[in-house]
């Protein structure tokens, strides 16, 4: 891939330290999101629908629940950003169930879970969503929770409400998070689709990521066997570990969508011409090509480190929480600068920038808004905590 950067917003060659396999692998993510996802993006994004058809010719991909199975996180990330350079919507789809669902699996079940759910997983033949935000809850959620979960001999029953949770109205395994009314402490759940108590309603009209299937859960003395309580889920503390791995996935997201911004900005740039020559010609834009350039490259070289760490084993919640708040913040920039390069068609589906101006905002507030990750760094540089 080396130089290729200017032309992919990888200015850098940051993807020259992927090895060659890890390149193919990277590669065949980009061909598959090129020929199979970008001709259909808008469309679907337009009706608010999820297109199931793709599901096969992802799972061909043999990606989901790579960093599971042994894969650098460096690769993953280059993984994620890819798909968010042409599509955040389906990047979120996978982020979900290959991040946040097999994420929790894999890091808090047990052997017999994993053997039991994990392949059929990653072969994309069960999809799974993670339910822990609620309906009257955000960033007090380590405290707040209110669905409660209470034991009755070899089940458990769960009672309360989720929102916003991603791939529920057609998932197959829905990890739902409950506060256990026995000693108060914040437990994991496998609910298999079509469980008795179980209800999901698809949230409409949403301006950003319109082709994730978000829903509002609502739990009904949900019964779940034992068997289906994660193992290794004892209490919050368990569940921020995934949030740690996943804040930096939604990092990597930030960038593939301001680099498919930039992109598309400067082939417009190149195209459209006004006074006689293309407006690349002219300082003023080609200063907000090298700003949204320069958010791209600085958030890459961010998030690559923290891939660094991550597998070095010495990463921590504020180095996450660090590049999830700065890269989203940046990312929000940049495609600002791109609609402006655009003027009015960047308001528009057709002109390629419409749906990430839409779809960052998403992206910047999930998985912890700015301000709590940026008081989780604050925790960290200062010694003190300032929640509240």
């Amino acid at each position: 891939m080396r130089g290729d950067g200017v032309r992919n917003g990888d200015f850098y060659d940051y993807a020259d330290l992927l090895d060659k396999e890890e390149k193919q692998i990277v590669q065949r993510v980009r061909d598959f999101m090129t020929e199979k996802i970008a001709p259909i993006a808008d469309e679907v994004w337009t009706k608010a629908s999820f297109p199931h058809h793709v599901v096969p010719e992802m799972a061909k991909l043999d990606v989901a629940g790579l960093q599971h199975r042994g894969a650098s996180s460096l690769l993953t990330g280059f993984i994620v950003l890819e798909m968010n350079r042409v599509d955040p919507s389906i990047a979120t789809f996978f982020g979900v169930h290959s991040g946040l669902a097999m994420g929790s699996i894999a890091g808090l079940g047990s052997e017999e879970q994993r053997e039991r759910w994990l392949p059929r997983m990653a072969a994309m033949e069960q999809i799974g969503a993670f339910a822990l935000t609620e309906p009257e809850g955000g960033s007090d959620v380590a405290a707040g929770l209110r669905t409660t979960a209470r034991r009755e001999g070899d089940t458990w029953v769960l009672d309360g409400a989720k929102r916003w949770i991603g791939n529920a109205t057609f998932a197959d395994l829905i990890v739902v998070w409950a506060k256990d009314e026995a000693d108060g402490q914040v437990k994991g759940f496998v609910v298999e689709k079509g469980t008795p108590g179980f209800e999901a309603t698809r949230i409409e009209n949403k301006i950003a990521l319109r082709t994730v299937q978000n829903a509002d859960i609502t739990l009904t003395g949900c019964r779940v066997p034992e068997a289906n309580r994660l193992a290794g889920a004892r209490g919050f503390r368990d569940t921020s570990t995934i949030l740690r791995q996943t804040r930096g996935g939604v990092a990597w997201q930030a960038v593939g969508c301001m680099m498919g911004a930039y992109e598309r900005a400067l082939e417009y740039a190149g195209e459209r011409e006004q006074f006689g020559r293309p407006i690349a010609a002219f300082q003023l834009v080609q200063d907000l090509l090298v700003r949204m350039l320069g958010n791209v490259t600085s958030s890459l070289g961010m998030v690559v480190r923290l891939a660094q760490l991550q597998d070095a084993g010495v990463y921590r919640d504020e180095h996450s929480a660090m590049a999830k708040a700065y890269c989203t913040a940046r990312m929000r920039e940049a495609v600002g600068w791109g609609r402006e390069i655009m003027a009015g068609n960047g308001i528009v589906l057709d002109y390629g920038m419409g749906r990430f101006v839409a779809d960052s905002e998403a992206i910047y507030s999930y998985e912890g808004t700015r301000e709590i990750n940026s008081l989780i760094v604050g925790r960290a540089i200062t010694g003190h905590g300032a929640f509240v």
